[in-house]
């Protein structure tokens, strides 16, 4: 299948990119220790995948109650900036753009990654039925009981994801992703299986989105609308979450993201084997890039070029997040100009921690 509409170019809010190949953030835990600091493994991957159209980095840490897994990045102290500036720096030499997710874990966390070895934060105190990793020796270990954050506390974890995004601003990336999806703390907020408040943070979806919607406003007080994207998982299931009314608690969402002229909205639509379920997808989709919107909707999950050529011709997405096949294939954007061919990933390496599987993924023409 010719891939026409995938390779040609799309402005998506302030960025204009060459292509509608889109590299997802992928968590790889191979940040410089101590201090959770990218350096120049990760420039060199990151470079390696400047030819898509647009990168959102790894979920990045917006303050130390923020992280949930070993050897995550951070971007909240002077040594994180300084290495994401690295990378920043080695895309736009090869001509790529980039943009930085910010990340709070909120309960997907444990004590032993809690700054004074604290229980993580959570809009209320429900555990999540997931692990996390802590360490090399420990491997994968259940999460631990989270407390509910204190109503005056909230200003200060928006204040963190402000922060944060000053911070990349800083590292001279050209936008920030807020990382509202895959059950973590904006997520969290936003879906009544998580959140049970009975404050102003609670109840009511108008109420629910209160939070994650302060959290964009202070992000768009740093680099404006149109270099802030959001993005969201309306239907997974993943880190215990559910929503009683999923099409009703995005579309609100999507509605008040598209009010603020924010570049995209970035859809996890389904996760590995599961469907996309269109009923909640459409409204949604509808709120954002509706008659007289004109927001980008990014689709993700599980696609290939020819699926996602064919999303984007039934015009059900803008632009199309290859998570999986960027891993393995760091020119992801050329092969599908030549239609393939594709490497296959390894899993075993996917968070080893070292170059090998990482960095070693030929290009085109290379052994």
């Amino acid at each position: 299948m010719p891939h026409n509409t995938l390779l040609s170019p799309i402005t998506v809010g302030d960025l204009s990119l060459r292509s509608r190949v889109l590299m997802a953030p992928l968590t790889r835990s191979r940040s410089k220790q101590p201090g959770d600091i990218p350096w120049e493994l990760n420039a060199e991957y990151y470079a390696q995948r400047a030819g898509a159209g647009l990168i959102i980095s790894e979920a990045t840490q917006v303050s130390p109650r923020g992280k949930g897994y070993a050897f995550t990045p951070g971007i909240f102290t002077d040594e994180q900036v300084a290495g994401w500036k690295l990378v920043t720096d080695a895309v736009h030499e090869r001509g790529g753009s980039i943009v930085l997710q910010l990340w709070h874990v909120g309960r997907i966390s444990h004590t032993d990654l809690q700054p004074g070895g604290e229980a993580p934060v959570a809009p209320s105190a429900l555990r999540a039925q997931t692990q996390t990793y802590t360490s090399h020796d420990s491997g994968m270990v259940d999460v631990s009981e989270p407390r509910a954050l204190e109503t005056h506390e909230i200003p200060t974890v928006v204040d963190e994801f402000r922060h944060g995004a000053q911070c990349a601003k800083d590292a001279g990336f050209d936008g920030v992703e807020i990382h509202g999806a895959n059950g973590y703390l904006l997520d969290q907020f936003i879906r009544d299986g998580s959140n049970h408040r009975t404050d102003d943070y609670g109840g009511s979806i108008v109420n629910r989105c209160r939070f994650p919607l302060e959290v964009v406003d202070t992000v768009v007080g740093v680099f404006g609308a149109g270099r802030v994207g959001y993005r969201i998982s309306p239907t997974g299931e993943f880190n215990s979450m559910a929503d009683s009314t999923p099409a009703e608690t995005f579309g609100h969402l999507a509605r008040e993201l598209s009010a603020r002229g924010l570049m995209y909205l970035h859809v996890v639509e389904a996760f590995a084997g599961g469907e996309r379920q269109e009923p909640v997808l459409e409204p949604l989709r509808a709120a954002f890039s509706g008659e007289g919107r004109g927001g980008v909707y990014l689709g993700n999950g599980g696609y290939t070029p020819d699926s996602a050529e064919q999303r984007l011709t039934d015009g059900l997405a803008d632009a199309i997040t290859f998570g999986t096949m960027y891993i393995a294939n760091p020119d992801l954007a050329e092969r599908v100009a030549r239609g393939g061919p594709y490497n296959e990933p390894n899993r075993e390496t996917y968070y080893s921690g070292t170059a090998v599987g990482y960095t070693d993924y030929p290009a085109l023409g290379k052994d």
